[in-house]
């Protein structure tokens, strides 16, 4: 699959695979700034895309990052017809303030094939074996 990129940022590193056969393609901070605990922000990553309806980027966590840090990315879904500025909003959950530095990883995309459904509203659903079970349904073991 080729996707169409266009760089919005002069500061801006293309996302790329760190290694042959990953699904995540790292996103790079295109300016310094000190997050704060407790404090969220979003990050311009400096590129625009073009793909495929029927596909969708889901901008996740970097693996270290929560687990070193406490930064965690949050949400993150752009549709086929999106043509802005992409980005990564963090929120750092750990107790010091995180240096992001102009060119760190700080989150990454994942290529999504999807569904585009069709709504079809009716009276009733059928029965399943969890009905509406919710939080919890399934017990502790």
């Amino acid at each position: 699959m080729k996707l169409k990129i266009k760089k919005l940022n002069p500061n801006c590193k293309l996302p790329n695979y760190a290694h042959p056969g990953d699904v995540g393609m790292d996103l790079y901070a295109t300016e310094d700034y000190d997050l704060k605990p407790d404090e969220r922000r979003v990050f311009f990553v400096g590129f625009g895309l073009e793909f495929p309806v029927g596909y969708a980027v889901i901008v996740c966590d970097k693996g270290s990052l929560p687990n070193k840090a406490g930064l965690h990315v949050m949400g993150g879904v752009y549709d086929a017809g999106y043509r802005g500025e992409y980005n990564a909003l963090l929120i750092n959950l750990g107790p010091e303030t995180y240096h992001v530095a102009k060119g760190d990883k700080i989150a990454q995309m994942i290529i999504y094939p999807v569904e585009i459904a069709e709504l079809e509203e009716v009276d009733s659903l059928s029965e399943s074996s969890r009905g509406e079970g919710r939080f919890g349904s399934t017990g502790k073991s």
